[in-house]
């Protein structure tokens, strides 16, 4: 059950507590065995699925709880729990503990002309704040890869999952105790009051070295208009797709049907579609037509308008909005360079694709877009930490620090440099 807490002092001591044990677990984390940690995720995961039922029961109650709120079917997919989710879940946290422990991990060294030998190291970044909303899952993917990378977490879920997370994150404590490591290394905040979301912004009292946001909008520029520690986030995933005169027709079909409706809900999902001037009329009608089967509705500029009539007329307000549903927006450009423009003028940069033949194209679409993930013939749906192989992300971050893209293991971690000499002064 939630706790029952009320009033702001009851709430700031409760938080402060939270800080405080956060900042010693990180301690204990951050010289915490690679043995350990991974008995810890072995054993988290083994508990995950001997508590299915009680998972997919906490799970139900959630979602009872949200009938008749009008909630996009992207919020209750991301929402909903299954055997299969479960099962996943398992499996990603068995993979977090087959990853390289990064801690220690010497990313570069040199010596200097007068005998010093520098080394730059890995080290965790301490406590991370997550706050998230919608996905249960969220607990187990963030726990896990702030425990391998040696950092304690606080995570706060939304109040429409909070059932199932604090289901998910009972097996994450067993897995901790199991393994020697100290349970408040994976905390999370029992109260869906907003008061606790707001004391974790201010950076209790130094505890926080960094929150991760992941949800709505309004959610993310909350944090980021508000937070007193760093932010790894984006603040929305507006991706494109351009489709060149040069691309294989059959592939872009696949793509684009693929990038827009696997799932419509996930900050990858493509909600532009670009389309060279040049092969309009051999792929634009093909293209329309099978988003159009996928169930998907099309909103299309002026010359799509001309060119495929009875399409629902784009806006200007259409090129900036992530549907984050079955819509997209198309629009004819003038090749590559029509694409970088529209790109560069609409783009939240996060994940951008091109569908092209031609190298030529390629080249200019990777060295002159700055988002953070770029994909060749490959659907915006991959931008995900699993996908690229780090077992899990827990979050994307478009921003400019050494955090860009998928937010996994390795960025995770800070380093420090170990300086080695043998009695040399400075003179």
């Amino acid at each position: 059950m939630l706790d029952k807490i009320s009033g702001a002092a009851d709430i700031t001591a409760m938080m402060d507590a939270i800080g405080r044990n956060a900042k010693s677990a990180a301690r204990a984390l951050a010289t915490a065995s690679t043995e350990a940690k991974n008995a810890a995720l072995y054993a988290m995961a083994d508990a995950i699925l001997a508590a299915k039922d009680e998972l997919l029961a906490a799970n139900a109650a959630d979602l009872k709880n949200i009938e008749g709120k009008g909630l996009l079917p992207s919020f209750i997919d991301r929402l909903t729990l299954t055997d299969k989710s479960i099962d996943g879940m398992a499996q990603g946290l068995r993979e977090i503990a087959e990853f390289k422990d990064p801690v220690g991990e010497v990313i570069a060294a040199w010596d200097r002309p007068n005998g010093l030998q520098i080394e730059r190291v890995r080290t965790p970044l301490g406590v991370i704040g997550v706050i998230y909303e919608s996905r249960p899952n969220v607990t187990a993917d963030a726990g896990a890869l702030c425990l391998k990378a040696g950092n304690a977490v606080i995570l706060r879920g939304g109040s429409d999952s909070a059932l199932s997370s604090q289901a998910i994150h009972a097996c994450l404590v067993e897995g901790l105790k199991s393994a020697g490591l100290p349970e408040h290394a994976i905390q999370l905040i029992p109260t869906t009051d907003r008061a606790a979301v707001g004391a974790m912004l201010s950076g209790l009292d130094g505890a926080i070295d960094v929150i991760v946001p992941r949800g709505g909008k309004s959610l993310v520029a909350r944090v980021q208009n508000e937070a007193r520690v760093p932010v790894f986030a984006h603040l929305e995933g507006l991706c494109h797709i351009y489709v060149d005169a040069s691309a294989d027709l059959d592939m872009a079909k696949k793509i684009v049907v693929n990038a827009k409706m696997r799932r419509t809900g996930v900050c990858g999902a493509a909600e532009t579609l670009l389309v060279d001037k040049a092969a309009a009329g051999t792929v634009l009608a093909t293209l329309v037509g099978d988003l159009k089967t996928a169930g998907c509705e099309v909103r299309g500029s002026t010359d799509v308008l001309s060119q495929i009539p009875g399409l629902v007329p784009a806006t200007e307000e259409d090129w900036s909005t992530e549907y984050l549903d079955a819509v997209i927006s198309v629009r004819l450009v003038d090749g590559i360079s029509g694409a970088i423009d529209h790109i560069g003028t609409y783009s939240s940069h996060h994940t951008e694709a091109v569908i092209a033949e031609n190298p030529a194209v390629v080249a200019r679409f990777f060295n002159e877009i700055d988002s953070a993930i770029l994909l060749h013939n490959a659907s915006t749906q991959f931008a995900d930490g699993g996908e690229f192989g780090m077992g899990g992300e827990i979050g994307i971050s478009t921003g400019k620090m050494h955090a860009r893209g998928p937010v996994g293991v390795e960025q995770l971690t800070s380093f420090k440099y170990r300086v080695h000499g043998t009695g040399q002064t400075r003179p």
